[in-house]
């Protein structure tokens, strides 16, 4: 019994980290902080805690006096049937390039790696620090089905399961 639970938690513990590699992503170069900034749509996640059964999913991205970016992200929270809201701080790491550290909690920060973008800014791939975060944002409700193609092939390349990804739906409740 004890060899079984033994082989279980090592078997539990080599999908895990064969799923949550840590990776150094290359970010967009030329990234232009201003026209990022406005209202995205999440159109697929990696699921986590805070998004878990959340539904007409966005992030919406200001520019602060002091050059930081607040990000509010909110979400229809299906299971209690309410909106939630929470509310960050973004820091660019370095200055033209799409790579920030997001905070929603003090000091404790998050890479935030912006791996593909369209020349227009209205559709973006963002990756976390790992292969349990990856989203993708768009202006729209939807996303082109090249750009879903482009994307989906860029996070499989670095390692994403992305039969993983959460497709939440952007209906008016």
């Amino acid at each position: 019994m004890a060899l079984a639970g033994l082989a279980l938690g090592a078997a539990a513990y080599f999908v895990k980290s064969r799923t949550n590699k840590n990776l150094a992503f290359e970010v967009v170069p030329d990234f232009d902080v201003e026209k990022y900034l406005g209202l995205w749509y999440e159109i697929a996640r990696m699921d986590f805690y805070w998004e878990k059964d959340k539904t007409n999913t966005t992030a919406r991205y200001l520019l602060n006096e002091d050059g930081t970016i607040q990000v509010i992200n909110r979400g229809y929270d299906e299971k209690n049937k309410e909106w939630k809201k929470s509310k960050g701080v973004a820091t660019q790491v370095k200055e033209g390039y799409g790579k920030f550290k997001i905070s929603f909690f003090g000091p404790l920060n998050s890479p935030y790696n912006i791996i593909d973008l369209d020349e227009d800014y209205q559709y973006a791939l963002v990756a976390g620090k790992n292969t349990d975060y990856l989203w993708i944002l768009s202006r729209e409700k939807q996303i082109p089905d090249n750009i879903k193609s482009r994307f989906l092939a860029k996070a499989e390349a670095l390692g994403y399961e992305t039969d993983q990804l959460v497709w939440p739906t952007h209906e008016k409740i």
